[in-house]
C-alpha cells in the first residue's frame, strides 16, 4: 500500500466519532495558543505604558536666574503629563514611597526641592547638577524597572537639554551684547585713532612751544635776577626816602607847631611886610638903572672929595708944626673916610662895569621877589591854613614813602621768590620739554597701536556672532543636543509583536508537531505488520502530521494577519517557508518518537528548550553563555528565526536560502533516520512487547 494512502487511512481514524474529530481540531488549533495568543499578549506593550501607574513627586521650590523665574519641576511635570508615557499620579513623597513598596505604583519619579536651584547654578560661580530621583521595586515587576530606566533616561536628557538651551541662550544673548559693545568699542577706537592723531600733532606743537618757553623761562630768570638787584636798590632808596620823609615830617610838624601861632596872629603884619618887600624890590629895580649910571660920576666925585680932604688935612695938620688937636683928629678920620668912600666908589664903579650880567640876574631875581612878595601879601591872611595843608601833604608823603619802602621790600622778596620760581620753572620746562618729546614718540607709537586696535576690533565685530531670536533657537538647539542618534532602521518592525513573531511562530509549530505525535503514531503499525518498505512506513507516519502542520500554518498565519494585524513584507514567501518548517519539525519529532519511544517525547521537549534558548529569538545569542552560542549553529530553529525576520520585516534573502537548505537537510536526514527506525521496528523483541515505560 502506498504511503499517501496509508496517511489518509490514518487521518480517517479521526473521523469516527466526535471526540477524535475534536482532538484533530484541537491539534490543528493548538499552535494558535503559542503563536497567536502569546503574540497577542506581547503585541504592543510599549503602546500601553500609559496604563502603568507611576507616582510623580514635585518638591521643586523653583529658583531665579538672571531675573527670570525657573520652575524646572513644573516644566518636567507638564512634559511628562503631555507625553502620557505612564499613568502619572501626583502624590507626596511619603505616599510615593509607600505605593512603590506595596505595589500600588510600579515606580516613582521625584523632583527634589533644589532641582531648579541646581539647574540655575549653571550661570553662577559654583555650578551643580540637578538630579531626578527614580525609585523602583523589582519585586513588583522587573521589566517595568528596565523600561523606566530607558524612559527616564530620555526624560533626564530632555531636562538637561532644556537647561542647556536656557544656559546657551543666555550665552548667545551675551554674544550679541559683546558684538554690540565691540562695535561701539571699534567706533570708539576709530575716534581714538583720530584723537590720537590730533594729540600727536598737538604734542609736536607742545614740544616746539615748550622749547620756546624754555628759552623764555631762561630769559625770565635772568631778567628777574636783574630786576631783583634793582629791587634791592629800590628798597634801599625807598627806605632812605622814607627815613628822609619821616625826618622832614618830624621837623615840619615841629616847626609848624611853632610857626602856626605866629602865622595865625600876624597874618596882617606878614602881608604888610610882604607888600613892603614887594614895593622895595620894585623901588630897587627902578633905582638900579640910575645906580648904574651914577656910579662912575660918584666914583669921580668921591676921589675929588678925598683929594680935597687930603689937601685940607695936609694944610691944617701935616704941614703945621703944631696941629690943631680939636680939628686934626676929626679931619684925619674924615680924610680916611673920604679915601674909603673913593675906594668903595671905585669898587662900585668896577662892579657896575664888570658885573652887568649879574645885575641883569639881580633884576630878574628882584622881579621874582616882587611877584612872590606880592603873592605872599595876598596869601598872608591864609598862611596858617596853607601851613596845615602843607603839613598834611608832608605827612601823607611820609606815609606814602613808608608804604613805598614796605612795598619795595615786599617787591624785593617777591622778586627773589619769583627769581627762584623762574629758575625752577626753567628747570621744569626743560624736563617738560624732554617729557613732551617722549610723549610725542609715545603718541606716535600709540597712533600705530590704536590703528591696529581699531582694525582688530572691526575684525572682532565681524567674527563675534550677533544672533537674533530664531538664530539663537537654532544654535541653542544644536549645542544643547549636539549629537543626536540618527536611528534609521533599514527594515523596521512596527511593534513588539512583529519583532517577536519570528520566535513564537516556530515555537508554536514545534509544539503542534509534538502534540500531534501524541495522538498519531510515528510509524504506521499496519504498514509495519504488512512488512512494507521502511521508507514507505516512515512516509506513512510523517505525511498525516505534515498535512496537519500545513493546516496549522494556514490557521496561524490567518489569525496573525487578519485578527492581530501582523504585516509581512513577503507574505507568500513566509507561508511557503513555514510549510517547509512544519515539514522539517514534523520529521524531527517523528524520528525522535519513533526511535526512542516514550523517552523520545521527553527528548522532543528538551530539544525544544535547547532551540528556544539558543535561537537568539529575544536577545542576541552573543549575550547568552557560551554553551548556547556553541549549539546555536547546529539547531534548525536558529536558521528559522533568522529567515522569518527577513521574510516578515524585509531584508536580504540570503538567510532564507540558507535556512531552506538546512531545513531540507534536516528533513531528509530525519526521514532517513525514521526509515532506519522503521526497519528496526519490523523486528519484534521482548522489549517492544513489554516496554519498561509507556506513555
Amino acid at each position: 500500500m502506498r504511503s499517501p494512502r496509508l496517511a489518509a487511512l490514518e487521518l480517517k481514524r479521526f473521523g469516527r466519532g466526535k471526540l477524535p474529530r475534536a482532538a484533530l481540531v484541537a491539534i490543528t488549533l493548538l499552535p494558535l495558543l503559542y503563536g497567536a495568543l502569546y503574540l497577542w499578549s506581547f503585541w504592543d506593550p510599549y503602546g500601553r505604558l500609559d496604563r502603568i501607574p507611576v507616582a510623580l513627586v514635585n518638591d521643586d521650590r523653583g529658583a531665579t536666574a538672571s531675573g527670570q523665574k525657573i520652575t524646572a519641576g513644573d516644566e518636567i511635570t507638564r512634559g511628562l503629563r503631555d507625553s502620557a508615557v505612564f499613568a502619572w499620579h501626583e502624590v507626596s513623597a511619603a505616599e510615593a514611597r509607600a505605593g512603590v513598596e506595596d505595589g500600588s505604583y510600579y515606580l516613582s519619579l521625584t523632583m527634589p526641592a533644589d532641582l531648579s536651584e541646581r539647574i540655575a547654578s549653571s550661570s553662577g560661580d559654583l555650578p551643580e547638577t540637578g538630579a531626578l530621583q527614580v525609585r523602583t521595586n523589582d519585586a513588583n515587576n522587573y521589566i517595568v524597572g528596565q523600561i523606566s530606566r530607558t524612559v527616564f533616561s530620555e526624560v533626564r536628557t530632555a531636562a538637561s537639554t532644556n537647561a542647556s538651551r536656557s544656559f546657551l541662550d543666555r550665552i548667545f544673548i551675551s554674544f550679541s551684547d559683546i558684538h554690540d559693545a565691540t562695535a561701539k568699542a571699534a567706533q570708539g577706537a576709530d575716534e581714538l585713532t583720530g584723537g590720537i592723531g590730533k594729540a600727536e600733532q598737538g604734542s609736536r606743537d607742545l614740544v616746539d612751544g615748550l622749547r620756546t618757553a624754555e628759552d623764555g623761562s631762561g630769559q625770565l630768570a635772568a631778567g628777574l635776577t636783574k630786576l631783583g638787584t634793582g629791587a634791592g636798590d629800590l628798597e634801599t632808596g625807598a627806605r632812605q626816602v622814607a627815613d628822609g620823609t619821616r625826618s622832614l615830617a618830624a621837623q615840619v610838624n615841629g616847626a609848624a607847631g611853632q610857626v602856626r601861632p605866629y602865622l595865625s596872629d600876624n597874618g596882617k603884619a606878614i602881608g604888610d611886610t610882604a607888600r613892603l618887600v614887594a614895593d622895595s624890590s620894585q623901588a630897587i629895580r627902578d633905582n638900579l638903572d640910575a645906580f648904574v649910571k651914577a656910579a662912575p660920576a660918584a666914583a669921580t666925585a668921591a676921589h675929588r672929595a678925598a683929594a680935597e680932604l687930603d689937601a685940607v688935612h695936609a694944610s691944617r695938620c701935616a704941614d703945621r708944626p703944631a696941629p690943631d688937636p680939636d680939628v686934626c683928629p676929626p679931619l684925619s678920620r674924615a680924610r680916611k673916610a673920604a679915601a674909603d668912600v673913593a675906594a668903595v666908589a671905585d669898587d662900585v664903579n668896577g662892579l657896575v662895569t664888570s658885573a652887568d650880567g649879574d645885575l641883569r640876574k639881580l633884576d630878574g631875581q628882584l622881579a621874582t621877589l616882587h611877584d612872590r612878595a606880592t603873592g605872599l601879601a595876598e596869601r598872608a591872611p591864609r598862611l596858617d591854613e596853607d601851613l596845615e595843608t602843607a603839613v598834611a601833604r608832608i605827612n601823607a608823603l611820609d606815609t606814602g614813602a613808608r608804604k613805598v619802602a614796605q612795598g619795595a621790600e615786599r617787591l624785593r622778596a617777591g622778586l627773589t621768590d619769583a627769581r627762584n620760581g623762574a629758575t625752577t620753572l626753567d628747570t621744569g620746562i626743560g624736563r617738560l620739554s624732554d617729557g613732551a618729546s617722549t610723549l610725542d614718540g609715545g603718541l606716535f607709537q600709540l597712533a600705530g597701536g590704536s590703528a591696529e586696535l581699531a582694525g582688530g576690533l572691526h575684525d572682532g565685530v565681524g567674527r563675534i556672532p550677533d544672533y537674533d531670536s530664531s538664530d539663537r533657537d537654532r544654535h541653542t538647539g544644536v549645542m544643547a543636543d549636539p549629537v543626536q542618534l540618527a536611528s534609521r532602521s533599514l527594515h523596521p518592525a512596527p511593534n513588539y509583536g512583529t519583532g517577536f513573531a519570528p520566535y513564537f511562530i516556530p515555537l508554536s509549530l514545534w509544539v503542534g508537531a509534538m502534540v500531534a505525535y501524541m495522538l498519531i503514531q510515528p510509524l504506521n503499525r499496519r504498514a509495519l505488520a504488512a512488512g512494507a518498505a521502511a521508507w514507505r512506513v516512515a512516509l506513512a507516519g510523517w505525511l498525516p502530521v505534515a498535512a496537519i502542520g500545513l493546516v496549522q500554518v494556514a490557521a496561524l498565519i490567518s489569525v496573525l494577519h487578519w485578527a492581530i494585524g501582523l504585516k509581512m513584507a513577503r507574505a507568500a514567501g513566509t507561508v511557503g517557508f513555514l510549510a517547509l518548517v512544519t515539514c522539517c519539525f514534523t520529521a524531527i519529532v517523528q524520528w525522535l518518537v519513533a526511535r526512542f519511544g516514550p523517552a523520545g517525547r521527553l527528548l522532543v521537549l528538551a530539544l525544544l528548550m535547547l532551540q528556544l534558548t539558543s535561537a537568539g529569538g529575544t536577545y542576541p545569542v552573543q549575550t547568552s553563555p557560551g554553551f548556547f552560542g556553541a549549539i546555536h549553529p547546529f539547531l534548525p530553529m536558529s536558521y528559522v528565526v533568522d529567515a522569518l525576520r527577513r521574510l516578515i520585516t524585509g531584508g536580504g534573502l540570503g538567510p532564507v536560502g540558507q535556512a531552506c537548505a538546512v531545513l531540507t537537510a534536516f528533513t531528509a536526514g530525519a526521514l532517513a533516520l525514521t526509515a532506519v527506525s522503521a526497519r528496526r521496528k519490523q523486528v519484534w523483541t521482548l522489549d517492544r512487547l513489554h516496554p519498561e515505560l509507556s506513555l
